[in-house]
């Protein structure tokens, strides 16, 4: 029910603010990166061709570990370089030291990964948002690659979640779900909020529950577009996704309790909303499950031939329908193809993996696990 109301109400358009000034911020653009030499140079070639004015806004490369030949050729870029050194690399440190050293003469912090590629108008686009009076936007990430079956699954998912938890929750008034990258903060807000972050991963769920519990809302632009890679093996995409499935329940037992007393004693919806996110399943691990409890009851029928079971299965026929249906809007138009259709064929896989994590979560929101970037060739 939670995913189709969503799915629904993100087939509509979003109500727009009108502008409260008109105004050229200085954008911060802080790219980490752990052990990306193999893409760092080129996203942080694209990022200097913005159509924004090229003296408001910097690019701030945070290296961790990165080798002496990246070094070299990332010092002949017209960018700030940042050299990051950590006994355990995070997100939030690398972030948290690259604004130690910048300073505090920027108006807009932006957050990319270091394989994201900004579309030439996505500052433009960004600065328009906090013309209208917003804190903090997220913009749309796409697929910047669908090279293998796991990559297109990789793709489809994120635009599930864009369409669900972005623009669906925007067009019902509630904020939308941060995503790691592709973001945009007041500087001076996010820097004192990020000095309070710890997280060694999903650091973006921290931040956002932050950030609604002092009912600071999201906006989400479906028009500001930033390429991102999807994973491409089967191992990285079981690795990625347990560390999100633990930080989800991390946080989901961290913030439970407030979440409850939040939405009784002042009513923030947005908060609990959130805490709610947490706990709830992953798209193919709903997909996956409705799917198998649907067809158990009907298998388990038709062996004992009788309606004991007809009121429960009945239920899950509604639960499979509402989800196909919800996941049918949300999936953009131009995956409805034969490549789509092959990668499908490795969802069984997909929703094993991701089921087997389930009993791999302890200790992995403890230590940083790096997906590697790069695209490889095979199908």
């Amino acid at each position: 029910m939670y995913v189709f109301v969503f799915s629904v109400a993100g087939l509509f358009k979003a109500k727009t603010r009108d502008a409260l000034s008109v105004k050229q911020r200085k954008f911060a653009v802080l790219i980490p990166g752990y052990k990306e030499d193999s893409v760092i140079v080129e996203v942080a070639q694209k990022a200097l061709e913005q159509s924004y004015p090229s003296h408001l806004y910097e690019v701030v490369i945070i290296a961790d570990s990165f080798q002496a030949a990246t070094l070299e050729k990332l010092r002949q870029l017209p960018i700030k370089l940042v050299e990051v050194s950590f006994e355990k690399s995070t997100k939030s440190k690398a972030l948290n030291k690259a604004m130690e050293v910048i300073g505090d003469q920027y108006h807009v912090a932006l957050i990319l990964d270091a394989d994201n590629i900004m579309e030439r108008d996505f500052i433009a686009k960004i600065n328009e948002a906090f013309n209208q009076g917003y804190r903090v936007v997220q913009g749309h990430r796409i697929a910047k690659n669908t090279n293998t079956s796991f990559a297109i699954l990789d793709a489809i998912s994120e635009e599930v979640n864009n369409h669900i938890f972005r623009k669906g929750h925007r067009v019902l008034g509630l904020s939308s779900a941060l995503i790691g990258s592709g973001m945009a903060f007041d500087y001076y807000f996010f820097k004192h909020t990020m000095a309070h972050v710890n997280a060694v991963g999903g650091f973006d769920k921290e931040l956002e529950l932050k950030l609604l519990k002092n009912r600071t809302k999201i906006e989400y632009l479906n028009d500001a577009l930033v390429l991102d890679e999807k994973v491409q093996k089967s191992e990285v995409f079981a690795n990625q996704r347990k560390r999100w499935l633990s930080a989800q329940f991390v946080y989901f037992g961290r913030y439970f309790v407030p979440g409850i007393k939040e939405l009784f004693t002042k009513g923030n919806i947005d908060f609990f909303d959130k805490v709610y996110q947490m706990v709830s399943p992953p798209r193919v691990l709903l997909l996956g499950l409705v799917t198998l409890f649907s067809a158990l009851y009907l298998l388990v029928n038709l062996v004992l031939a009788n309606n004991i079971l007809a009121i429960p299965e009945l239920y899950w026929y509604s639960c499979f329908g509402l989800t196909a249906l919800a996941f049918a809007f949300a999936v953009p138009k131009k995956y409805y193809s034969a490549s789509t259709f092959r990668a499908m064929l490795t969802l069984p896989k997909a929703f094993l993996l991701m089921f087997l994590s389930l009993f791999k979560l302890k200790g992995a929101n403890k230590k940083f696990i790096h997906t590697q970037h790069g695209t490889i060739n095979s199908q």
